[in-house]
């Protein structure tokens, strides 16, 4: 039997970093006089950290030199890492372990996929690097979603074929991504949202064994 790489996004998918993302953003766009909600946020889903500033700044309609903009990025990004500092376990997003779990025993690849560039603490404190054969992170490339970039190179150091990887992603972009990439692509989160997906699931606790199956074989 093809072994098969299974490829996690990790914000919205593994974690629940999105509401610490949300919160750094939405302090920089108070401080800059304009106004985010949580439904201007849906549109940052895996986009860029320096396009999500680009998006806000667009909302305020305000024109930022380089100087500023990079000077704006440090600043969100070491508010969101004051958020990490206290992660553990209890982030992780209901029956994910379980999931990694039997996929491992199952002697199956495990990668991660991620724009973000706090992945590898990330998962260190959450204590599930164990499970990963291959981290590609937004350290590693440079190209966004829905570029496939970031699935391809993670495919690619597990030494499988496009066709034997499946994605997870919550975002549209994730999507897409994978599906250009000629991968299986599982949407996690809404349906409506993600109906690009081959597969849907409201989270992983809709994932059962005998689907984990369908996918390994």
């Amino acid at each position: 039997m093809t072994k098969k790489a299974f490829i996690f996004d990790l914000d919205g998918v593994i974690v629940d970093t999105a509401k610490y993302h949300f919160l750094a953003w939405q302090k920089l766009a108070n401080q800059l006089g304009i106004e985010f909600t949580h439904e201007h946020n849906e549109g940052l889903k895996g986009v860029s950290r320096v396009r999500s500033l680009e998006i806000i700044l667009e909302l305020g309609k305000i024109q930022a030199s380089e100087e500023d903009k990079n000077k704006w990025l440090i600043q969100k990004n070491e508010e969101y890492l004051s958020y990490l500092v206290t992660m553990d376990e209890k982030e992780l997003l209901p029956d994910v372990i379980r999931v990694l779990q039997y996929l491992k025993d199952k002697n199956q690849f495990i990668a991660l996929g991620s724009a973000s560039k706090n992945a590898r603490p990330i998962l260190e404190k959450t204590n599930i690097m164990h499970f990963f054969d291959a981290i590609i992170d937004g350290n590693d490339v440079s190209n966004a979603k829905p570029d496939p970039e970031v699935f391809l190179r993670a495919a690619q150091l597990v030494g499988v074929t496009n066709e034997n990887a499946i994605v997870f992603e919550d975002s549209v972009a994730g999507i897409q991504a994978a599906n250009i990439a000629n991968m299986t692509s599982v949407g996690i989160g809404d349906q409506s949202v993600l109906h690009e997906a081959k597969y849907n699931f409201k989270d992983f606790t809709f994932i059962d064994e005998a689907t984990l199956d369908k996918l390994i074989h």
